[in-house]
């Protein structure tokens, strides 16, 4: 667990982490082991309080009130609240029935008295809507949708939904949509995180946005608020313990909600979920997510699962918990009143997992695995490995090799080197297959080592005086020169009386040859010897050959030559 716990002595008010698939036990345990290590912080504060002593604290107005004005509009607006929360309507037809409600009470009173107690009568108003919907909770189980407490909103979600994007699905959860799209990239593709007490990159994470229309309001938009980014931070903690680490991508899921009404972050999750397993990344296990609720009394107290926005706001908990079926990933708790106790706690907990592996089942009916392979227009990555001192000679002069690779392949091709080996890990990225296997072949071919004594098959690639060079078919652009005198057994005047461009033959590789310290490759050790066959001996001095076929004669010591000049 990666745990943080905020509390005074007293109580829990904020829980936030990620965990390795842990269980409702082990969750509650921690923060409850977390909130023992605080109240020894607190006491050392009181302590020091206690002995260089406390500033003067200035005295301040509070806020004025009315109790009679605000009994008169309690007893005009609750029971109407009350009414309308049973109805169990939708959130747009409800806020409208609250409106009205709202309008009712200010023609109560006098323009005078609405100038005068104006702030008092919204703030009034909202009480009594307030103690109506938790009331109506407490008393009857009953919720602001018609739901009871335990029940989860109707859900529908389906993968694939945008044709063109790596991976794509939408999740809706009664009144919210989220729909998410996932891109898949190479490393140079990684989220470069500079922070104060991070340096690095991320190669997977995840963008939350959240536009006006989700809420039915029209506002500027105004750069990412901090909202997304706790939201996003979240989902991206929900998913990415899931996220295989072998997986050659660079991963990118950006959610969008559609629609809220409560839990888009957990929604995100969900679509987040299925759109990585309709993207064809391997993921470990899907991953579902819920947000939970609480309304007490002091007394009494309901744990809601699934929550509204409006639960959120009038209740007294949003505890929001994501998971596999095995464990807990994710978590972040506020908690609004004092004195939560632990008996709370792990009931949301429990309520909480139910909610949660209902959730999941409805999406892996969707999707049960993730898809075996990338989709035919989206990036394949293949990686291979390369020794070091041959990564200068694929990049080429200046990048040249590699570039023009890229051109003819029509791929990405990113090479980093290993820490540890300090091999060359070589990222071929592209859509088309046949531009993967050109770069493979070439990686093939620069790495391509004849063994001694083996027989290859050779292309003939240009003709020389002296030979022929040819090309391993096995691994194109690995060439050797066949030298005239490995052409056949007779004597071979013209290259071209053998071989010709474009013919494929076999070879036979003799390995480094010590006098010329190249290697050498034959064809006549593949023919038979002809019958009676004699090798040709090397003229001498006086008239005949050298071991390397040159002729010796009238070359010793220049004589007839150097006497010719001499005259």
């Amino acid at each position: 667990m990666d745990l943080m716990v905020g509390a005074s002595k007293e109580f829990v008010a904020m829980v936030e982490g990620e965990m390795d698939e842990v269980s409702e036990e082990e969750m509650a345990e921690a923060i409850k082991f977390a909130h023992e290590a605080i109240k020894a912080q607190c006491d050392a504060q009181v302590a020091l309080a206690e002995a260089v002593g406390k500033k003067e604290t200035r005295e301040y107005e509070g806020e004025s009130e009315n109790e009679e004005l605000q009994q008169k509009i309690h007893e005009a607006a609750y029971q109407k609240c009350y009414d309308i929360a049973k109805q169990g309507t939708s959130k747009q037809e409800r806020g409208l029935a609250f409106s009205e409600v709202k309008e009712e009470v200010k023609a109560m009173f006098t323009e005078e008295e609405i100038e005068e107690y104006g702030d008092l009568i919204g703030k009034y108003f909202g009480k009594a809507q307030k103690a109506a919907v938790r009331d109506l909770t407490l008393n009857e189980g009953l919720r602001l949708d018609g739901r009871k407490t335990t029940d989860i909103r109707p859900i529908w979600c389906e993968v694939d939904y945008l044709p063109r994007a790596h991976g794509s699905s939408i999740f809706t959860r009664g009144e919210t949509q989220a729909l998410a799209t996932v891109t898949l990239g190479t490393s140079r593709d990684a989220n470069m995180i500079d922070s104060a007490t991070l340096q690095g990159e991320e190669r997977f994470y995840l963008h939350y946005n959240f536009p006006p229309f989700s809420t039915g309001e029209a506002r500027p938009l105004r750069g990412t608020s901090r909202r997304e980014v706790g939201h996003g931070n979240l989902a991206q903690r929900a998913l990415k313990g899931m996220i295989p680490e072998d997986c050659p991508y660079t991963v990118r899921v950006v959610s969008e909600v559609l629609e809220s009404n409560g839990s888009s972050s957990m929604a995100t999750v969900c679509s987040g979920t299925m759109a990585l397993m309709d993207a064809g990344v391997q993921m470990k296990k899907p991953v579902s997510g819920i947000a939970m609720g609480l309304i007490s009394d002091g007394e009494r107290f309901a744990v809601l699962s699934d929550i509204l926005g409006d639960e959120d706001h009038l209740g007294d908990m949003d505890f929001k918990v994501t998971g596999t079926a095995d464990g807990i990933t994710a978590c972040q708790m506020d908690i609004k009143i004092k004195g939560l106790s632990y008996e709370i706690l792990v009931k949301a907990l429990m309520q909480a997992k139910d909610g949660r592996l209902h959730i999941l089942e409805k999406l892996t009916d969707t999707i049960a695995q993730p898809n075996a392979s990338v989709k035919a227009h989206a990036p394949k990555i293949i990686m291979s490995r390369i020794p070091n001192d041959l990564i200068g000679a694929f990049i080429g002069p200046g990048g040249k090799h590699i570039q023009e690779l890229q051109k003819a392949s029509e791929t990405t091709i990113v090479i980093n080197e290993d820490p540890v080996t300090e091999e060359g890990i070589v990222e071929i990225l592209g859509t088309n297959q046949d531009g993967i296997d050109m770069v493979l072949k070439k990686l093939d071919a620069m790495m391509f080592k004849p063994e001694k004594g083996s027989v290859y098959e050779v292309k003939v690639i240009k003709i020389l005086d002296f030979g022929a060079v040819v090309e391993y078919t096995e691994a194109q652009g690995n060439e050797v020169l066949l030298h005239v005198s490995e052409l056949a057994w007779e004597r071979t005047d013209n290259v071209t009386d053998v071989v010709n461009l474009g013919d494929v033959i076999d070879v036979k590789y003799f390995g480094i040859d010590p006098r010329t310290k190249k290697e050498k490759v034959s064809r006549k050790a593949l023919l038979p010897k002809p019958e009676g066959y004699v090798a040709r001996p090397p003229r001498d001095h006086k008239g005949g050959r050298d071991n390397r076929g040159r002729d010796n004669r009238n070359r010793d010591n220049r004589g007839p030559r150097r006497e010719k000049r001499e005259e």
